[in-house]
This record gives structure tokens, C-alpha cells and sequence, in this order.
């Protein structure tokens, strides 16, 4: 314990703290809310897109604030009468120039921290090497530890959490695990599988998290946080092997395997793209293992200790077993993600807009219609020429985009923010409207929109299925695009409209009947 620090006093009955939560369309926000709710605090989240936030179950009991961490006036906004300030935000995936964008928006968020009063900032980095001077780690490394040094320095108490590999479902380093040991029982691996690591479980640094809201105010440093183990790469696949209880995997390092060629393969073995799969490689040639366990003075651990690296994996696979899986590491929008109005809002400026729609009229339930329009892409599929939907899929992974193997956080609930092989789900209004924003790699911005209304003709019952892609094309590349993938529309746009009503039908177990 260091000089002047004491343990948390323990109360029966402490008053409830109010808590704002950066980041709560991510991974870890997502589940840090309900956390924060279930042990009794007020809940504020800072948001750009609020309504991301709107269909997850606990959106209608915190307060939701519009704005973005490196806004100064909307982040003085957020954290107005705050006793505890989570910063779970980073610009991983803002491509390049995100150690700028980390490093200003730190400092944003340490001032306004410092002037509004608030009693604690507590911040979840990584995990560093020992030894390794900072000029010489990863991008990723050296931004996580630049922020933790500018929160430190802005005046607020501060703790910052230093955390490994952590372990959960949908975690992006549980899928990179998950995928590399199932999809390849023999393995040619890079030299970093030797790297020993400390992995933690999703629930230990949640835990945590909870924990550190209540500590002492004159508790200002930083924290290692990690599991009761330590592994290398090569060994937690082997692990993972054994608790899904699949074959023993053959698994050969090799020299030869740079940083960059890593994160390609992880990008085409995994569901986790290039351009988050290298700083996460990146990142796996430094050994890092905690070197303190300080934390738990303040956060003592549970009586049967942290969770190990099998109860973890077990504990993952069970909830993706279960279609569990509340948020996943592609929660977060990604590089390039288009942020523009839909070109039918009011506040659409102009330009050039290509549409394609489709409309049928059929006798089926509406609600058997919006359950395959909501059931759509993931396993599912997109119901038209998979083999056309295949190679987009591969051709954006190799452009270095998301490609189509996000698939689905659920098997058939879709809610605002979710993200959906290479699409987005921008807006859904049950039972009615489902839109999705495109987030592969292309020369303008794309949506496809999904509707069931009543048909205006046809005999009692009948409802219409509409359908409509838009694509806004940048520059000339973007005009060429669409007419080039135009001819092909009728195939995939027309057959995709033709078999969603038609699967209605069958899982309504009634015969197609399309009225013309």
C-alpha cells in the first residue's frame, strides 16, 4: 500500500454514487452499466449516438447525455455533479492518427474532470512490459499508457487499470482465441504464441471496475489487474482445445511472421478484421504479466479467488451457447463507418443518389414476415446468391474492411447499434422498419432498408415487403461502382426480396402466395 493510502472503510449501508459511463456502446460499458445499476448507483452515459443505446434492457433507467469525449463543452455537460467518472473510450479503430485523437480527447476529459469536481476518474488501459522503454511498444500499448499518464496528471483522484488479454464472450481477444484454435487444428503460428501473457476474466475486471468507485480519495495511481495465471499464447490454445473439448491442436511457431502478416491471417482465419486484429498482435509480443496485486487491498477478491483462464473460456462459451452475449467487440463502430445523414433527412444535402427497390405483396402474417427480417445475415444468411454475398464478404476482408464474418450478438433479436456482418443496424422499429448502415469498405455510403406495411390492394390480410438499397457515390470510382454492380441487382436484391417473403410463408406453414 502506498504512503498515505488506506483501505476503504466498509459501511453497511453506503449512500449511492452518480456514475458517468464513457464508452457504453462498447464492449466493456455495455456490461459496465448494469453492474453499476444492480449495485445500487446512478447511472449517466456520454454518448455521440444515443440512440445506439436505446434498445439495450437498461437504457430506460440512466440518463443518457449527447455528446463526444474530445467536445469540451458536452463532456462538461456529462460530468456535472459526478462522483465517479468511468473513461472507457479509445480511438483504436479511428485508423491513423488515433494516438492524436487519444491523447486530445485525455486531455479533454482530465480538465473537465479537474473543474467539474469530480471525486474519481477511473480509467482501463493496458497492460505494459517491463523493461521496454514506452518509445519502443506498439501504437496501441504506448496510447493506452500515454492516456493513463495525462489522466494522472489532470487533477481529479485517479485509478487506472492495466489489464492484459481480458477473457468474456464477444470479447475481440476471446474471438481471435476461439476461431484460431477451432477453425485450424494445425497451426503455423508467429514467434508471439510463446509470449507469456496474464489473462483476466470479462467478470474480474467488472468487478473491479464496481470496486473502484467506493475507493479512497487519496488513492491516486495505477493498478495491474489479471488473473490467477500466467500463459503463453501457445498454451491458452491448447486450453481452449480442451474445455470446448475439441482435438489436440498441432500448433508450429514460426519466425518468419511479422506483426503486419500476423494480423492478416487472424483477419482471414477470424472474424476479428485486420485493422483490430494488429494492434491485438501487435501487442502480443511483449510479455505482460502484473507486477503487483495491489488492487485487491482495495477490491478484495471473491472468497474463491479470481476466475481461472478454463472458467473463463467455460463461462464465455456457456453464454455463447446460451445466445447470451450482450455486447461484443464489434459493439463499437469501426474505421471509415460512414456517419452521414440518411439522404431522406431532413438534413440531407444533396448529391447524387442511386436506389433499388423492391416491393411484393403477399397473404402472410406480418409478424412472420418482421422474423425473418429481423433473424437476417449471421447464420442466417441474406437469402439471395451467398455465393455473391461470399465474395463481397472476402474482397472488402482483403481490402481491409469488416467483412461478412461479424455475424450476429443474437440469433434473432436485433437492436439500434448492433452490428451485422459488414452492415450496421442504424434504425429498427419493431415490427415495421428494419435500416441498416453498410460498413464495408466502398466508394460512397450504402444502406439497405427492410419494411412490412399493409399492401394498399389485395384481399384482407395481405401486407407489402419492402425493400430498398441506396448508395450515395463519392466522386467518379463511386458512379462506376454502382454501375458496375448494377446488372447484378436483380439477382441478389430481387431473389432476396422473393425468398424473405417466401421463408415468411414457410414459417408460417402456409403456401407462398404473392399477390401481383
Amino acid at each position: 500500500m502506498g504512503k498515505g493510502e488506506r483501505r476503504a472503510p466498509e459501511r453497511a449501508a453506503d449512500p449511492p454514487l452518480t456514475c458517468l459511463v464513457t464508452g457504453a456502446s462498447g464492449y466493456i460499458g455495455g456490461r459496465l452499466v448494469p453492474e453499476l445499476l444492480d449495485a445500487g448507483h446512478r447511472v449517466r452515459c456520454l454518448a455521440r449516438t444515443p440512440e445506439k443505446l436505446r434498445d439495450h434492457p437498461w437504457s430506460g433507467r440512466v440518463e443518457i447525455v449527447r455528446g463526444d469525449v474530445t467536445d469540451a463543452e458536452s463532456v462538461a455537460r456529462a460530468l456535472e455533479g459526478v462522483d465517479v467518472a468511468y473513461y472507457l473510450v479509445h480511438a483504436l479503430s479511428a485508423g491513423t492518427g488515433f494516438e492524436a485523437t487519444d491523447r486530445e480527447a485525455a486531455r479533454v476529459f482530465a480538465e473537465g474532470a479537474r473543474r467539474a469536481g469530480t471525486g474519481r476518474v477511473v480509467y482501463l488501459g493496458g497492460l505494459t512490459p517491463a523493461g521496454v522503454p514506452e518509445a519502443e511498444l506498439s501504437p496501441h500499448l504506448r496510447s493506452r499508457a500515454e492516456v493513463g499518464r495525462i489522466l494522472l496528471a489532470g487533477g481529479a483522484p485517479t485509478a487506472v487499470l492495466r489489464a492484459a488479454v481480458i477473457i468474456g464472450s464477444g470479447s475481440a481477444s476471446f474471438e481471435m482465441l476461439r476461431y484460431l484454435t477451432e477453425r485450424l487444428p494445425v497451426m503455423v503460428t508467429p514467434r508471439w504464441v510463446r509470449t507469456r501473457i496474464q489473462p483476466i476474466a470479462v467478470r474480474d475486471v467488472l468487478r473491479i471496475l464496481v470496486g473502484c468507485a467506493r475507493l479512497p480519495t487519496e488513492v491516486h495511481r495505477a493498478f495491474d489487474i489479471g488473473g490467477p495465471e500466467v500463459l503463453t499464447y501457445y498454451e491458452m490454445m491448447r486450453r481452449y482445445a480442451a474445455v470446448a473439448e475439441l482435438p489436440r491442436r498441432l500448433i508450429l511457431p514460426v519466425p518468419v511472421l511479422t506483426p503486419g502478416l500476423s494480423s492478416h491471417w487472424v483477419g482471414l482465419v477470424t472474424p476479428v478484421p485486420a485493422a483490430i486484429a494488429r494492434p491485438l498482435t501487435e501487442s502480443l509480443r511483449y510479455e505482460v504479466v502484473c507486477r503487483e496485486r495491489d488492487i485487491e487491498r482495495y477490491v478484495p477478491a471473491p472468497p474463491g479467488g479470481p476466475i481461472g483462464f478454463d472458467r473463463a473460456l467455460a463461462l464465455a462459451l456457456e453464454r455463447i451457447r446460451d445466445a447470451r452475449v450482450t455486447t461484443r467487440w464489434s459493439s463499437a463502430a469501426v474505421s471509415g463507418a460512414p456517419s452521414d445523414p440518411l439522404p431522406t433527412d431532413p438534413d440531407w444535402a444533396g448529391g447524387s443518389l442511386y436506389s433499388d427497390v423492391r416491393e411484393l405483396d403477399a397473404e402472410v402474417p406480418a409478424d412472420a414476415l418482421w422474423d425473418v427480417i429481423e433473424g437476417i445475415g449471421g447464420e442466417n444468411g441474406w437469402y439471395s446468391f451467398p455465393l455473391a454475398w461470399a465474395v463481397r464478404g472476402w474482397l472488402d476482408r482483403l481490402a481491409g474492411g469488416v467483412g461478412l464474418r461479424r455475424g450476429r450478438r443474437d440469433a434473432h433479436r436485433l437492436r439500434a447499434g448492433d452490428s451485422l456482418d459488414f452492415w450496421r443496424v442504424e434504425e429498427i422499429d419493431r415490427g415495421r422498419l428494419l435500416r441498416l448502415r453498410a460498413e464495408m469498405r466502398l466508394p460512397g455510403l450504402a444502406w439497405l432498408e427492410m419494411q412490412v406495411e399493409p399492401a394498399k390492394d389485395g384481399p384482407p390480410g395481405t401486407v407489402r415487403y419492402r425493400q430498398r438499397a441506396l448508395f450515395h457515390p463519392h466522386g467518379l470510382l463511386g458512379h462506376m461502382y454502382w454501375w458496375s454492380v448494377a446488372p447484378f441487382h436483380a439477382v441478389v436484391f430481387g431473389g432476396m426480396a422473393r425468398n424473405i417473403v417466401h421463408a415468411a410463408d414457410r414459417a408460417a406453414g402456409a403456401p407462398a402466395e404473392p399477390v401481383r
